[in-house]
């Protein structure tokens, strides 16, 4: 669609410049020229050339300005000659050719219909009356991945992953910051948690074994309509936010199975403060040393089961029974029972978010 769309200003621009105007592709071939002759001619030797600047350059006798929407621009405008008017010529078609190109992807390509659809740019009633325009299909299985950059090695993390996923009709990447990146993917229906979060770690894992960047991923609900996609979008979100304060070790957070850590992400902090002040004793909290606090996410992570816990721990069933005691006195909950050490566990993470300092009242 480009090629028409470049072809019709090029077409135009053949009167007013008395010089043979087109445009070449990131694979050097002409798709737009007011030699209609040359259009579909490729020149290898220009891919050296649109690959090493976003600068202005001379080849063959005639001028190159190479522009686009991305990093590595994806077009070159050409004027014949090589002195300063063809160069002036140049820098204003690609100037001109940008802008339009922006307009037409704003108005009909389907990743900015996406990508306004997520972040609620375009009102309900239009979603589907722009579906139609676009031929979209509006009821298929999708679910949004927010993919965000934690550290990088000047690569580009959204070229990779539009090179993961190059279906362009069905999976949607976009960039919404400078360190978050989207990804819309169709999926079929019945698709396991397990598979999504499969799908987030080739992405986690081909950033990072091949391009040492390192990312998180946030994987949102699946969606069975285009309307739906923001909640997603918002679920996505909220996996990574909830991830940093109670997961901060993992690379992939689902929102499926964010359990208990999102309600109380979700509460206001005076309610958080006035829960732990009823729970514990004043200090008692403050009290348990690094050992004491590492003793009781062994005891949890083995299910409350002393002789498996003693045995992870490397330490006498006694002493651990000891250590159980001392929480005990110290808390007034003993985590043996049940009741008590749920309670124990859900003060543990609300404490953990407090000190993440939020901002909620």
């Amino acid at each position: 669609m480009s090629n028409r769309l470049f072809q019709g200003v090029v077409h135009q621009m053949r009167d007013s410049i008395d010089r043979i105007v087109g445009v070449v592709d990131d694979t050097a071939t002409t798709i737009a020229c007011s030699d209609l002759s040359k259009i579909g001619e490729r020149n290898e030797y220009l891919l050296i050339d649109l690959g090493d600047s976003n600068n202005i350059f001379t080849r063959d006798g005639y001028t190159y300005k190479p522009f686009g929407t991305r990093i590595k621009p994806d077009y070159a405008v050409f004027v014949e000659g090589t002195d300063e008017i063809a160069a002036k010529f140049c820098a204003i078609l690609a100037i001109s050719l940008t802008s339009i190109k922006e307009y037409y992807d704003e108005k009909y390509d389907r990743s900015n219909f996406i990508k306004n659809v997520i972040l609620e740019n375009i009102l309900l009633g239009d979603i589907y009356v722009k579906a139609r325009e676009l031929h979209f299909n509006v009821d298929v299985n999708r679910v949004v991945l927010l993919i965000r950059i934690v550290s990088t090695n000047d690569i580009s993390a959204y070229d990779v992953i539009q090179n993961l996923f190059p279906d362009k009709q069905k999976d949607f990447v976009f960039s919404i910051s400078d360190t978050d990146i989207v990804l819309v993917k169709e999926i079929k229906s019945g698709i396991e948690s397990s598979d999504l979060e499969k799908l987030a770690r080739s992405i986690v894992d081909t950033l990072g074994s091949e391009f040492y960047t390192r990312v998180i991923v946030g994987i949102g609900t699946v969606s069975d309509s285009v309307k739906e996609l923001s909640r997603s979008f918002k679920e996505a979100q909220m996996a990574l936010e909830v991830g940093k304060v109670f997961d901060t070790e993992k690379n992939i957070v689902s929102y499926d199975n964010l359990g208990i850590a999102r309600l109380i992400y979700q509460l206001p902090t005076t309610l958080c403060e006035m829960f732990l002040k009823e729970v514990f004793k004043k200090g008692s909290i403050e009290s348990l040393d690094h050992e004491t606090l590492f003793t009781i996410q062994r005891f949890f992570e083995n299910n409350l089961n002393v002789s498996e816990t003693s045995r992870k721990l490397f330490v006498h069933r006694n002493t651990l029974v000891y250590r159980l005691e001392k929480i005990k006195k110290l808390t007034g909950l003993d985590l043996r029972e049940f009741d008590h050490a749920i309670i124990f566990k859900v003060a543990l993470m609300v404490k953990k978010y407090l000190a993440s300092n939020p901002t909620k009242y």
